[in-house]
């Protein structure tokens, strides 16, 4: 679904500056939004030199923590503290060292409760915080969604094959089918209503998975991702050489 004229594309020298831009940009989408500002996070070790920079200087004293509430994309089904779980590195990097209002974090939960009742709770939370049982395209859930890209061209928890993919009412879902490890992800319809997504590509191995994305190869779950609002792609030159 994705098109090359309806996406944005910048090409960072390395991780370094990637970070640095999207830092830049986050910090100016969320300034120019009067009101709660809403940010649906990504996993993995691609973003978390932007977390971490996010939470150092100028930023730490610019960003409105205030108003700004914390989603995940997804979550591996593991506790909190384990070495493998996105909410702990996204703490480690930026929660615990940002002044955040700890009501205005929301992780996916994981501890007590089986997969698919961790999803339909974190379903239930999303749509009480947005106010409303079904999503308006004129009114996104998310002011940003932050993406990575897998090597085979999985996004979120949104595997190749997996069931998950044809999900298109629950807005999240527990997936038992990936990598044998089950997760937990927020579904296309979630993920797509957002003001912006922005995927996150570093890396030389990911060049060939970039580009056909780009391409707008539909085999790929990240390139059947048809969003509300604007579509960034954010990478560094060895993963956008093929195509900048």
């Amino acid at each position: 679904m994705i098109s090359p004229a309806q996406t944005k594309l910048e090409i960072l020298a390395d991780p370094e500056a990637l970070s640095h831009r999207v830092a830049d940009w986050l910090l100016e989408a969320a300034t120019a939004k009067a009101g709660v500002f809403t940010i649906a996070l990504s996993g993995g070790s691609t973003p978390r030199r932007l977390y971490e920079r996010l939470a150092g200087p100028p930023y730490r004293a610019k960003f409105p923590w205030s108003r700004t509430h914390w989603f995940w994309g997804d979550e591996r089904f593991v506790p909190h503290d384990d070495a493998l779980s996105n909410y702990r590195m996204v703490r480690d990097a930026l929660l615990s060292r940002a002044p955040i209002p700890a009501s205005h974090i929301h992780p996916i939960p994981t501890e007590n409760l089986s997969p698919d009742a961790a999803a339909s709770a974190y379903e239930l939370e999303l749509k009480a915080f947005y106010g409303a049982d079904r999503l308006d395209a004129k009114r996104p859930l998310f002011d940003v969604s932050l993406l990575g890209l897998g090597s085979d061209g999985h996004t979120a928890s949104l595997f190749p094959g997996s069931a998950v993919l044809a999900e298109r009412d629950r807005w999240v879902a527990a997936v038992i089918d990936a990598k044998s490890q089950t997760r937990i992800t927020l579904t296309y319809p979630a993920l797509e209503s957002s003001r912006c997504v922005a995927f996150l590509v570093i890396g030389e191995e990911k060049r060939e998975i970039f580009d056909r994305l780009r391409r707008g190869d539909d085999s790929l779950p990240a390139a059947r991702l048809d969003p509300t609002g604007a579509l960034w792609f954010f990478g560094d030159a060895a993963a956008g050489e093929a195509i900048a």
